[in-house]
């Protein structure tokens, strides 16, 4: 059985090594273009911030060993053959047209299987001098070497970062330092529009703000201007000039699907490959997986597209499985994606709120924060969660986190509630470990989910900090009721329009106090105090009461 591979990044790597395990007698030919295989494209922005010593680091196993040529003919019996492109596909000769790029040579190499495993490549808006020197993407290691070695030359001073997805952000992160500025340019309104809710990246782009880098939203790059050597020195945005020694570009990826377009395969709406559960085109010898591939969404059953690394390895051994004649399937995804910048751990599984309301759900929503582990503990740190709910049954759509401290856990809980169909109930029913470095007594998560629930019954009113922003904007008057401890409040003071402090401590003798002719808003650090304000002002009668989701940890990058 002749199986070849064209691809030899994530995906062609993995089908190669468990396709040699399930069939030891496989003919496996894996074909790169680049001079590289194997490496850790994730891992480049923390080589570009030292966190990587090594580019090589990114190209090795967890023992030590280097993932070359050499590598894949002794340990996994597979001819890797690089800087050869796969030009053509003749499908009705299951022959696979290669070039030597070295000597330009041309030949047909025969297939039984056909694995595409092309990836993605930067998406380069089409923008007037983009062509400049020291315009650079974040893509493939050659990338990161370069923005290093210019770096260390210590001639720029200033980079822009155009786009503010996970890439982008990683980048401006590893990037910013008090000798180096980073300007951010980002055209929606809001930093990881395809990733969080507007309210959650209030959260990112406050600490972006507080890291240093200069982040300008709604920003339309219009041209690149070049200096006498042909290098980008300026940038032209709708809301005015840049100066700049470099410019990287996180406008996201593309999946390269020339190579199936040309042979006829079908390429889905999402403008990557088309392929069954089995990672199989519409052509049974041909498989597609990885970054040039499209996947099913599991809450919409539409076919979506996010490039994942993990998704690319989970792809390959489906792939290989299926070869070798073992029924394995591809499992429908839900979007989970995280990563770390500016100290935040910053994620999300599921259906944002947006993208539920447009797909018809009647969504109830939450905003909760608190701690990873208990206040006494040493090393605790605050998280935020965002959960997005059916109204009618609680039923969990998607969730969000962000936070300093311990969000991975959560949102692998979350995704992991998603694929089963949970409840918020089911959530806060959840026998979670729990000791003090780990967790509080009841862990945020649960805590989130019970807020979900007595919301979605009606047991209590929250109100967002985006909301109250915009009703104040708006001229609507409203009673904000600080209800932190003096201490709390000296150390940063409300200064809202219609800002009232009165302790939890003191709220039952001075309740009377409160204007009763409009909403009362009640504030505290975390929400959690507000919530029960709000339930003692209800008992005594106040009906228009509503508590401050998430506190003034979520507040604070609005007011």
């Amino acid at each position: 059985m002749k199986v070849i591979i064209v691809g030899g990044v994530a995906i062609g790597p993995k089908v190669a090594a468990r396709l040699r395990r399930i069939s030891p007698d496989a003919e496996i030919t894996i074909l790169e273009k680049g001079s590289l295989i194997s490496y850790g494209g994730c891992g480049l922005p923390f080589y570009v911030a030292n966190l990587v010593p090594r580019l090589e680091d990114l190209m090795t196993t967890s023992y030590g060993v280097i993932r070359d040529t050499e590598f894949f003919a002794a340990q996994k019996n597979a001819k890797v053959h690089t800087q050869t492109e796969a030009i053509k596909i003749d499908r009705s000769n299951k022959s696979v047209w290669v070039r030597n790029l070295l000597t330009n040579l041309e030949e047909a190499l025969p297939y039984d299987y056909l694995v595409l495993a092309t990836g993605a490549k930067p998406s380069i808006p089409p923008i007037p001098g983009v062509k400049l020197g020291r315009i650079f993407t974040m893509h493939h290691p050659h990338d990161a070497q370069s923005v290093k070695d210019l770096i260390k030359t210590k001639q720029v001073k200033h980079v822009t970062v155009i786009g503010s997805g996970l890439i982008g952000i990683e980048t401006a992160d590893a990037l910013v330092s008090p000798r180096l500025k980073v300007t951010m340019c980002e055209a929606d309104s809001r930093v990881l529009p395809k990733l969080l809710d507007s309210d959650m990246s209030k959260l990112v782009e406050q600490k972006i703000k507080g890291h240093g880098v200069d982040l300008q939203l709604s920003c339309n790059v219009k041209a690149f201007e070049g200096d006498a050597e042909d290098n980008v020195c300026r940038v032209i945005t709708e809301q005015g000039t840049i100066e700049t020694e470099m410019v990287i570009i996180a406008a996201g990826v593309r999946p390269e699907i020339g190579l199936a377009r040309e042979a006829g395969l079908t390429i889905g709406n999402t403008g990557a490959i088309q392929v069954d559960e089995h990672q199989m085109t519409n052509d049974p010898a041909i498989y597609a997986g990885g970054d040039c591939a499209e996947q099913r969404h599991l809450l919409t059953g539409e076919p979506v597209y996010i490039p994942l690394a993990s998704t690319a390895n989970k792809q390959g051994r489906v792939i290989a499985d299926h070869i070798a004649g073992i029924p394995a399937r591809f499992a429908p995804v839900e979007g989970t994606s995280i990563l770390q910048a500016f100290d935040l751990t910053i994620g999300r599984t599921g259906l944002g709120e947006e993208e539920a309301r447009n797909r018809g759900y009647n969504v109830v929503t939450s905003v909760s924060s608190g701690l990873d582990a208990t206040h006494y503990y040493p090393m605790h740190a605050l998280i935020t969660i965002k959960l997005i709910a059916e109204q009618e049954n609680g039923r969990l759509l998607g969730a969000q986190v962000c936070g300093i401290g311990e969000c991975a856990k959560r949102l692998d809980v979350l995704a992991t509630a998603l694929k089963f169909g949970a409840k918020a109930e089911d959530l806060s029913d959840l026998d979670l470990a729990y000791a003090p470095p780990f967790a509080t007594a009841i862990d945020v998560l649960i805590h989130a989910a019970t807020t979900l629930e007595n919301m979605r019954q009606g047991i209590a009113l929250g109100i967002t900090a985006e909301n109250v922003t915009k009703r104040l904007a708006a001229g609507e008057k409203l009673c904000i009721l600080d209800i932190r401890e003096p201490d709390e409040v000296a150390a940063k003071p409300l200064s809202l329009n219609g800002t009232m402090v009165i302790g939890l401590g003191e709220l039952r003798d001075r309740w009377e106090e409160i204007p009763k002719d409009t909403l009362i808003v009640t504030v505290c650090g975390l929400g959690i105090r507000g919530y029960e304000a709000a339930c003692m002002l209800q008992s005594k009668g106040l009906s228009q009461v509503a508590f401050l989701q998430g506190g003034l940890n979520v507040g604070s990058a609005f007011f």
